[in-house]
């Protein structure tokens, strides 16, 4: 794919990439130019494409359709760019479509480096801001802002979700393998918390760079320290190469237990079920659930490479959602009007039941206690996890007690 801006109107392509186009000022009329925009950005083309990029398009997609394309007699266009997983483009390409473009939402970001400068620029121009893919625990917490609302996940609930329940079993000392950017360095500091109030220790810890194919001296790094949890705080093909090089250097058969932060179901597919089987995470989203989820997936299967949809897709689908229904209450497209309308709405859809947003933007949903299989007892393709617990929002997410974020105050 193209690392150029693409356009779509409900999914079609409207104009060429190098081409821009100069929205009239904004008028009386309650709808900006008559257009309901949504630009959707983030990686499409590199290292977060597989559990974001042309996925999420189509999740986005369905969102739109399922509406009817249009609100009021204002048609729902959809605008999608590659940031490159790089903050300078990522931001860039935000303030254009909000300066030049019409462009009245985002949704999206491949790093949170990226959704930290896309919070600026739609803070400073009253833009909704959809938090899809992103996971630092700072983007609800100090980097929080009135017009940001966090979808899917976050360092801070994925750590308290794992790591509090691996310490009482009686793994109590840690190594990590940490990707060198925010997400990672966040998820470390969220997991080392939990670890030592647990009454572990982390006994050490080694950063890579971004999109490393070879992370066999990280590895051997972390085997040699004899720490019984060696944790991945990565994500996307850097942890798919982790994984299978851990299985390389015998690092699990040497009874070393290894632990994702961000195991998303295409990665487990990616890395293989021998690979991954044993494995214990938690999502805030499975497709085989229930009928509703299995029923969205048998949806986007049909439209995208026979593939199901991961957490970040289906947040994807459920953020435009909500801000369409948002859009339509509110009898306009302006930001903050929305925004309002956000909060004052509950979430419901496939994947969420009457689920609140928090002052600080966060999305209070549950998570799920999931087992990667053993490759005997999966019986369909995908059919990788055996859920257990639901984990109640309140035992996930940040306590507003403990809040940097100023809206909670």
């Amino acid at each position: 794919m193209s690392r150029k801006t693409q356009s779509l109107l409900y999914g079609l392509p409207i104009l060429a990439a190098s081409l821009t186009v100069t929205i009239p000022t904004r008028a009386a009329d309650p709808f900006s130019d008559n257009v309901i925009r949504i630009g959707l950005i983030n990686d499409q083309s590199g290292i977060y494409s597989d559990t974001g990029g042309p996925g999420s398009v189509e999740a986005a997609r369905m969102a739109i359709e399922d509406f009817g394309g249009e609100i009021d007699g204002k048609k729902i266009e959809l605008v999608v760019a590659d940031d490159q997983s790089k903050p300078d483009i990522g931001a860039s390409i935000v303030q254009r479509w909000i300066d030049k473009d019409g462009v009245d939402v985002i949704a999206g970001g491949s790093l949170s480096s990226i959704a930290i400068a896309i919070q600026k620029i739609t803070t400073d121009n009253k833009k909704p801001y959809l938090i899809a893919g992103p996971a630092s625990s700072g983007l609800t917490n100090e980097n929080c802002t009135a017009m940001s609302t966090q979808w899917v996940l976050d360092t801070y609930a994925l750590a308290r979700g794992i790591i509090r329940s691996m310490v009482a079993d009686g793994n109590d000392t840690y190594y990590f393998v940490t990707v060198d950017y925010t997400f990672g360095k966040q998820s470390q500091a969220d997991a080392t918390k939990f670890i030592e109030e647990a009454g572990g220790k982390v006994v050490g810890s080694v950063l890579h760079p971004l999109n490393t194919n070879d992370l066999s001296s990280y590895l051997l790094q972390a085997q040699a320290s004899g720490a019984k949890v060696i944790v991945l705080a990565n994500a996307g093909s850097d942890f798919a190469n982790a994984m299978k090089q851990s299985q390389e250097f015998g690092i699990q058969a040497g009874g070393q237990k290894v632990v994702a932060l961000g195991l998303q179901i295409n990665q487990t597919h990616g890395i293989g079920i021998e690979a991954a089987q044993g494995m214990s995470l938690v999502t805030p989203f499975y497709w085989g659930m229930n009928d509703q989820t299995r029923a969205f997936a048998e949806r986007f299967k049909k439209r995208f490479r026979d593939r199901v949809p991961n957490e970040t897709m289906a947040g994807f689908y459920s953020a435009i959602t909500h801000y369409l229904k948002a859009v339509k209450e509110a009898g306009t497209d302006e930001g903050e009007a929305v925004v309002a309308k956000m909060h004052e709405m509950p979430v419901n859809d496939f994947e969420m039941s009457n689920v609140k947003i928090r002052a600080d933007g966060q999305v209070m949903r549950p998570m799920y206690s999931v087992t990667v299989k053993a490759p005997n007892d999966v019986k369909e393709p995908y059919d990788y996890y055996t859920v257990g617990s639901v984990i109640p929002a309140e035992d996930l997410w940040r306590p507003a007690s403990q809040s940097a974020c100023p809206l909670m105050k």
